[in-house]
């Protein structure tokens, strides 16, 4: 009898590896459909979308896998364009990471709840090294404007400061009481300082001074201080005025030795350590740098114990070209203001306003001169010596902003 034949097993083989190839077609599927929902829904979703996703995804018994876990293993999303600034770093928590520039300024505008001895002790820090990142600090001129309410001539100062956005800042000391606001297109929107009152002729008015210099001098990038009032006006274009007050290797804070001066001098300041021999006068409209307004801030030993509690008129006067003196500052200040005043009209206790009618290219041209005709800049003999001039009235404004562009060079 003859043995069977051998039944063909090739049937049976292709049987197993079909079933093989599936199984794994089906594993590499379900690995693939998780990969891709980890990575889709990481990188597309916000947080809140995925925190809701998770909710919505997962089953009762399996709790939603912890945020941190997944973001460890995927790249990161690219950064929003629109949301994020491209030179903003996050921190892994999501937060925003602190960029060198934020040390510089308050990123949050000039308006605080510091007292001002906080906020002089506060300014009063400065860096102890020399030297400095000159690639992001660009020294800029602070306008520090002390003012009773409205700035008449705020569009002539509109046009002076437009295109010049970095290389200046505005500081506004107005009265408490006062509740206007510029338009949102000016330089001067939301710059407005905490003030308290003052009264022309008291110390009240050094007061709101050394208020502007330590709320300008949070911001490291000032370089320069320049006071003014609401009557002032520029008497040349941004680039000139920025470039004679940078380029000066002096101060001009106003201070000087006069016998007039001299009156004001009384047994009270004598015995306070303040000597005749010291006692100096001045226009209190100064341009100093930031090493002359961090003295004046942290001037514990004569402004407070001396001259605030002298019971004293005209300290706005006294005040800060004294102590330049005591301090041994002169070598550094040019002794003269860049404020044209005019003085030589007769006036009772303040230099001559000038009308609509007045405003002419000559008067503009005579006010560069300065009241002497020549003065001195980094030892040389100038024939421009005043940047700013005033008292000019609000009915002025219409003739400067036609002045302006033929003369003065902006507008």
């Amino acid at each position: 009898m003859k043995n069977p034949m051998p039944v063909p097993r090739s049937g049976s083989v292709g049987v197993v590896l079909l079933l093989l190839v599936i199984c794994l077609a089906y594993v590499l599927g379900l690995m693939s459909s998780a990969i891709f929902q980890n990575i889709y829904i990481h990188n597309t979703l916000s947080p809140l979308q995925l925190s809701v996703f998770w909710s919505q995804s997962s089953s009762p018994s399996s709790p939603p896998p912890p945020p941190e876990a997944v973001p460890c293993i995927l790249p990161p999303s690219p950064p929003s364009q629109t949301t994020v600034p491209r030179t903003t770093s996050m921190t892994p928590s999501g937060g925003r990471r602190m960029e060198f520039t934020d040390f510089l300024a308050p990123s949050s505008g000039v308006m605080h709840n510091m007292t001002d001895e906080e906020l002089f002790w506060r300014a009063s820090m400065a860096p102890s090294m020399k030297s400095m990142p000159k690639h992001v600090i660009v020294h800029k001129i602070a306008f520090l404007f002390l003012v009773r309410g409205d700035l008449p001539l705020r569009p002539l100062w509109d046009k002076f400061f437009k295109g010049h956005e970095g290389l200046y800042s505005i500081y506004v000391h107005a009265s408490p009481s006062y509740t206007g606001s510029p338009p949102p297109d000016s330089p001067f929107y939301g710059r407005m300082i905490p003030s308290q009152r003052t009264k022309w002729g008291h110390i009240s008015l050094v007061d709101a001074e050394r208020r502007l210099l330590g709320n300008s001098l949070l911001d490291l990038s000032n370089g320069h201080f320049a006071l003014l009032s609401e009557s002032c006006i520029p008497l040349f274009d941004f680039p000139a005025v920025h470039a004679y007050i940078t380029g000066s290797n002096t101060n001009f804070v106003d201070s000087f030795d006069h016998e007039e001066s001299r009156e004001r001098h009384s047994r009270f300041f004598a015995e306070h350590n303040v000597s005749l021999a010291q006692w100096r006068k001045g226009a209190q409209w100064f341009v100093m740098d930031r090493v002359f307004a961090l003295e004046v801030i942290s001037d514990e030993t004569y402004y407070g114990p001396v001259f605030r509690h002298g019971r004293h008129q005209y300290m706005d006067e006294h005040y800060i070209p004294t102590l330049v003196n005591i301090l041994g500052l002169g070598n550094r200040n040019s002794n003269r203001s860049v404020m044209y005043s005019d003085w030589w009209t007769p006036r009772v206790r303040h230099p001559k306003s000038h009308s609509v009618s007045e405003v002419t290219e000559v008067l503009i041209k005579e006010m560069r001169r300065g009241m002497d005709g020549n003065c001195s800049y980094n030892g040389r003999v100038v024939e421009f010596c005043a940047l700013f001039a005033r008292k000019f009235r609000p009915d002025a404004l219409l003739p400067l902003l036609d002045l302006a562009p033929k003369v003065m060079g902006f507008g």
